[in-house]
């Protein structure tokens, strides 16, 4: 049993945990139940379930309850209980407060008082009520088997101040009536306790001490034994840990660590999760507005109930995360970087971390490239930008704004520096030779939404043609309707899923009135007669159809014979993609990432970024950036740093490595449905008239507890729990195999249900 919150929660609840120790037909994993259940019809998050040593009648069982007013996500037994019950005196024990916290409760089913049992257990609440003569009495179960849950389940309202009419209610709720609900409240009557000690020390620790070399198996604590016998020469198998690579991390342009910081945001170690992003990039705040998010496309938690919401977890980090970066060293070599879009600032940033002397050139007033003027507010604000790039900035950096660096000047720096990165992206745009370009009425993408920025364009009343399908087509698309314009159409060539925007971008445009023409090449265009205000034009188009893949991997558009028509427009917004200005290079100069160019004065020059890979994304200009910076490293200190190489197979799954877990390898049946967080948006009435920023932010980050942590062992200890021979453990984040006892059975490997475990021929 594992549930949500029922009913508005009435009162605040911290994490309550119970453990049971009974034997099988006692009814502990019931009682259990009912604990759970009074606190769901009070509006707490709830669990309750039971651990079974052997299905028989009077076998040692364990079971466990846990309540609390926020979510419930932990799914681990209960190792460090707030209180225990005992419903069979025989099992009373020093393993029985194994972990149990310093003044919990330890309800006994005894006839004795609690005071015969205060010299066992001196650090504890104690009570008891004899359940057993209260369940004969009621004839609830045998002579024989008496079954106690009912009445200990009144007993359990005295000592937690649960109101008795509640767990009434729970077991009405589970259909116990009569003589069950007469037990309940006659053992709420008749329980006697015994307080703790007020001279007791509360700050004091302690817990039942397991076994040398062994673990916690199913069986400690609940009355049976472990083995003596090494068996562990019978073995022909052995387990062993492994760690896989999750396909987040394996996917991610970036190279951040997803999981990682999925998992200390899932612990609310917010700052934590800033660090380890921030040991990758310097933009989680940007990355986690603008990222076409590759890793929630590859998550495996698709196969279940959607993908977690990473792109929101990663603003949630940039946002709410309080981490300074600083230099790890100082070293004296001085490096240049040209262009301060996302891929140079990266690379200055880690440099800089490193402890090398940078400075930035940029060509325009501002630095920051695309970051500030290719991307619309209402999808990145301007103070986000602001905010990480005074980061990077706070790490010294020294920034040079309009200064063009040309071939010459680029030979000058390399005769003062120690190492030069040029980073000057996509700088030569598209055109279609429409026959009106270099005219007013036909517009750059990217300088449209550079005017938008510095808010000196108007297009209202107009009807917009915006040619192309990628991020800027819709950024633009988005941006005309804001600035008025009466009607706003995107032609693109192939159809909507070959659009290489992202796929909520497009939705988004849809939902807000952007009309999209596909299947449609433009042709030509030309002028009609100005009525005085405006003037008209008309789009010749020509129907396409798909045919076979092409480089891209995507279905080339073929053209239709004789499919012409027309669209009427006032301006056409031409968004076709950039390609590199090699000017600054001397001639015949080839750029490849990671390869280091022409010895210039023997200075070591790399070419990063789109300018080096035409990944034209974010996220891809950020990891080529630190890898450049990992290679300048390697080169002026003589270390071997490693890092993973940025290939375009990576979104190919059929390429994959063999150490990338997929949705197949993992259990998927063990995990709870739980639909993805998306956060609040702007109403769409609204978002035609203003650039405020359309998607407001998760909440909080319980988002990231819907991370299923594939192939990395995220401690949920069922490997340790159903060991049968207890000789498999925990300790700190290792696990430890007593192989001199293991049998090679198997069974920790058949319970991970992230692949974490293997079994390995002796």
């Amino acid at each position: 049993m594992g549930v949500a919150a029922g009913k508005g929660c009435r009162r605040s609840e911290a994490m309550i945990e119970i453990r049971i120790h009974g034997r099988g037909g006692q009814g502990g994993v019931t009682l259990a139940k009912l604990i759970a259940t009074s606190r769901f019809l009070e509006g707490l998050s709830v669990q309750a379930f039971g651990l079974y040593a052997a299905e028989r009648s009077g076998a040692p069982i364990q079971a466990f309850c846990r309540y609390s007013d926020e979510p419930i996500t932990n799914r681990n037994l209960i190792y460090e209980p707030d209180h225990v019950i005992v419903l069979d005196p025989t099992l009373v024990g020093p393993p029985i407060a194994a972990g149990l916290k310093i003044g919990g409760w330890i309800l006994i089913n005894s006839p004795q008082s609690p005071e015969e049992y205060a010299g066992q257990f001196p650090r504890h609440r104690l009570a008891a009520v004899d359940a057993t003569s209260i369940a004969r009495d009621n004839n609830l179960g045998t002579r024989s088997v008496p079954i106690v849950n009912t009445a200990l389940a009144g007993a359990v309202c005295k000592i937690l101040a649960i109101p008795l009419h509640e767990m009434r209610a729970a077991l009405e709720h589970l259909g116990f009536k009569g003589s069950n609900l007469t037990a309940a409240t006659r053992a709420c009557e008749e329980v006697r306790q015994l307080a703790l000690s007020n001279e007791f020390d509360h700050t004091e620790e302690v817990a039942a001490p397991l076994p040398e070399g062994r673990g916690p198996s199913i069986l400690a604590g609940a009355g049976g034994s472990l083995p003596a016998i090494k068996t562990g020469q019978w073995a022909s198998e052995q387990p062993h840990r492994q760690q896989l690579i999750p396909p987040c991390n394996h996917i991610c342009p970036a190279g951040n660590n997803v999981q990682g910081f999925l998992n200390a945001l899932a612990r609310q170690e917010t700052d934590e999760a800033l660090e380890i992003l921030l040991r990758t990039t310097p933009f989680p705040s940007i990355c986690g507005r603008a990222c076409p998010a590759p890793c929630m496309e590859a998550c495996n938690r698709i196969e279940l109930d959607g993908a977690v919401n990473v792109r929101q977890m990663e603003r949630y980090a940039g946002d709410h995360g309080q981490v300074a970066p600083e230099a790890l060293a100082v070293r004296d070599e001085r490096i240049a970087i040209i262009g301060s879009g996302p891929a140079g600032l990266t690379a200055a940033y880690h440099l800089a971390r490193f402890g090398y002397r940078v400075k930035v050139f940029e060509s325009g007033p501002d630095i920051g490239g695309l970051l500030r003027t290719g991307i619309p507010e209402f999808r990145l604000p301007g103070d986000v930008v602001a905010r990480e790039i005074d980061r990077i900035l706070g790490l010294g950096i020294i920034v040079e704004t309009d200064h063009r660096i040309d071939r010459q000047s680029l030979l000058d720096l390399a005769r003062n520096h120690d190492a030069l990165l040029v980073a000057t992206g996509l700088q030569q745009q598209r055109d279609l030779r429409l026959g009106m370009d270099g005219t007013e009425t036909v517009v750059q993408g990217i300088d449209f939404l550079d005017h938008v920025h510095r808010g000196d364009v108007r297009v209202d009343g107009e009807d917009v043609l915006v040619i192309g399908g990628g991020n800027t087509a819709i950024d633009a698309a988005r941006s005309a309707l804001r600035l008025g314009a009466r009607s706003v159409r995107v032609v693109y060539r192939r159809t909507r899923i070959e659009m290489p925007a992202i796929r909520e971008e497009i939705d988004e445009a849809i939902e807000e009135g952007v009309a999209l023409e596909l299947l449609s090449l433009p042709v030509a265009l030309q002028e009609e007669p100005s009525d005085g205000i405006r003037r008209h034009q008309r789009l010749t188009c020509r129907r396409m159809k798909l045919g076979e893949p092409d480089e891209s991997r995507r279905r080339a558009p073929v053209e239709i014979p004789g499919s012409e028509f027309e669209l009427a427009c006032n301006r056409v917004i031409l968004a076709l993609g950039q390609s590199r200005d090699l000017s600054v290079f001397p001639e015949g100069t080839e750029v490849r990432e990671g390869t280091q160019l022409l010895g210039l004065l023997e200075t070591p020059l790399f070419a990063i970024g789109d300018l080096a890979t035409g990944d034209g994304t974010v996220a891809g200009a950020i990891g080529s950036g630190r890898r450049a910076a990992v290679r300048i490293h390697n080169v002026l200190s003589g270390e071997n740093l490693q890092i993973s190489e940025h290939a375009e197979a990576l979104r190919d799954v059929d390429a994959w490595r063999d150490d990338v877990i997929r949705a197949d390898a993992m259990k998927l049946h063990v995990f709870e449905r739980q639909p993805a967080s998306e956060g609040d948006s702007l109403a769409l009435s609204e978002r035609r008239s203003t650039f405020d920023e359309v998607h407001m932010g998760l909440e909080d980050s319980s988002e990231a507890t819907r991370c299923l942590s594939c192939g990395v062992c995220n401690e949920c200890d069922l490997c340790c729990t159903y060991c049968p021979e207890g000789v498999l453990k925990r300790v700190g984040h290792r696990l430890e195999f007593d192989y001199a006892y293991c049998k090679g059975c198997g069974v920790c490997m058949a319970e991970c249900p992230r692949n974490v475990i293997f079994m390995s021929h002796l």
